[in-house]
Parts: C-alpha cells; structure tokens; sequence
C-alpha cells in the first residue's frame, strides 16, 4: 500500500501531523498557563477553558494576544529557575565573587556594582 503513495500524498500527510501536534502542543501549554497563573482567577479560567475547548486554535490565538508579556509571578519563576541553575552548575558563591573581585581589580566593573553583584550572589532564595 505505501508503494502506491506519491511524494506529494506522503508530504501532505507529514503536513497535518506536524500542524495538529503543534495544535495539541499549543492547547496542552495555554492549558497549564491558565492553571499555573495566580492573576487570573475562577470565573476567568473557566471562561479561557470553554473557549479553548469549543474553539481551540481561535481560542489559544486569543489567549496569547491577551496575556500580558511578563507578569510578576514568571519573573519570580525565572528568578528561581536561574538560582536553582547556579546552584546545579557546582559555582559556589566563593567562586563567584573571586571572579566578580577580578573583574573589579581589571577596572570591568565599579565598586558600587561588585558590591552589589556580590550582594546578589550571596543572597539565598
């Protein structure tokens, strides 16, 4: 049977499964923004999920035109993940303001930003 097909059937065919994963792919993750985000709240989250469920490639453009670009609570959540980061990393906090030292002792870096570099290298979440 797969002899029979043609180039442009195999194509096509390879064309919907990319588009309607990339579809799942993009309900699957507007689906866990909404439950993830503590700004929006019962009402409106039912309200999201009816219209990404009844409409859901409309309903997942809207959603991403209407969410705000960066709230508070994911600069908190990239702030966690970066800290977790440095501490995964094996950089311990000595090694960091040795070579934050260095770039002070090079001129790179004022005494006003070491201190607060090193300030900020030595906070712990």
């Amino acid at each position: 049977m797969l002899a029979e097909w043609h180039f442009g059937e195999v194509l096509w065919t390879v064309l919907i499964i990319y588009f309607w994963m990339m579809i799942i792919w993009m309900f699957i993750s507007v689906f866990g923004d909404i439950f993830h985000r503590n700004d929006i709240h019962g009402g409106a989250k039912v309200g999201w999920l009816l219209l990404i469920f009844v409409l859901p490639f409309l309903g997942v453009l809207i959603y991403m035109i209407a969410r705000p670009k960066m709230t508070e609570q994911d600069k908190q959540d990239m702030a966690r993940m970066q800290e977790m980061q440095r501490r995964m990393s094996g950089a311990s906090q000595a090694d960091e303001i040795e070579k934050l030292a260095k770039l002070r002792d090079a001129g790179e870096i004022t005494a006003e930003e070491f201190t607060a570099m090193k300030k900020k290298a030595t906070m712990d979440l």
